[in-house]
């Protein structure tokens, strides 16, 4: 169970547990990204396959601002409590990385830049929020829908093109491109990348070879894999493999989350 007074948000830096999904209040379960965001007043149920132990950074937004947009003023509705299950902003975790570094190392004036940045994140996560609003104002895909979408990207790794996914909903492309970005917030194809940079990730955990992850969700070469997991993660596929197996070891992960059972 995740729940605040606060807004807070959670960045997972291993893999999240298999079949891993949340819930909030009154709704059903989903599957969880490696980004989720926790409304003040509104917890988070877990739950997932196993007794693996999930390691993360979390960050609650305590200032006016935050409070006053996320637990004053925002509305949350359906879709967009859905949409907090997987933020699929890329300015959110750019800003979350560069607040985890900061963290980890401070320096001068670091108290100030950590205010700063926290700003940006509330006023990126409120856009992100309303523009939820406004295309879902417009339509959005029915709940079977996107549970097939995500059941066909759990089941292979290999990425599927628009036309697969607009068969498996029976939908137009034009349908599935307007009413994905309506319900989740994302392109089909920012939230299929997303995805298979999290498969990826556990790929990696399970300590196979970078070719052979590569090679298994469709990257044409360890080279191009290498580049789109650093734009993402700001590491070399290599370089978060050492940090699981650092952080498997370590006597006292940095965060830990209890499974529910």
């Amino acid at each position: 169970m995740l729940a605040s007074d606060h807004a807070l948000l959670d960045l997972c830096v291993t893999p999240r547990p298999a079949n891993a999904q949340g819930a909030f209040a009154h709704h059903r379960f989903e599957r969880l990204g490696d980004i989720l965001f926790v409304p003040p007043g509104h917890p988070l149920q877990m739950r997932w396959d196993g007794a693996e132990v999930q390691h993360s950074i979390r960050c609650e937004l305590r200032g006016r601002l935050a409070q006053h947009r996320f637990g004053e003023r925002m509305e949350w509705t359906a879709p967009r409590l859905s949409a907090a299950l997987d933020i699929g902003s890329q300015t959110v975790r750019l800003l979350l990385r560069r607040l985890a570094e900061e963290a980890r190392t401070p320096r001068r004036d670091s108290k100030l830049l950590v205010g700063s940045i926290a700003a940006q994140l509330t006023i990126e996560l409120c856009r992100y929020f309303e523009e939820i609003a406004e295309e879902t104002a417009h339509g959005g895909l029915a709940p079977w829908r996107l549970r097939v979408i995500d059941e066909r990207l759990e089941r292979e790794a290999l990425p599927p093109s628009l036309e697969e996914l607009a068969a498996l909903c029976s939908v137009s492309v034009r349908q599935l491109t307007r009413g994905f970005l309506g319900s989740r917030g994302c392109t089909v194809g920012q939230y299929v990348h997303h995805h298979r940079l999290e498969t990826v990730k556990r790929l990696l955990a399970t300590q196979e070879s970078i070719k052979q992850v590569a090679d298994a969700v469709g990257f044409a070469s360890t080279s191009s894999l290498a580049h789109a997991f650093r734009r993402a993660t700001g590491l070399t596929p290599r370089q978060y493999q050492q940090r699981i197996w650092r952080s498997q070891e370590a006597a006292q992960p940095l965060v830990a989350v209890s499974p529910v059972r």
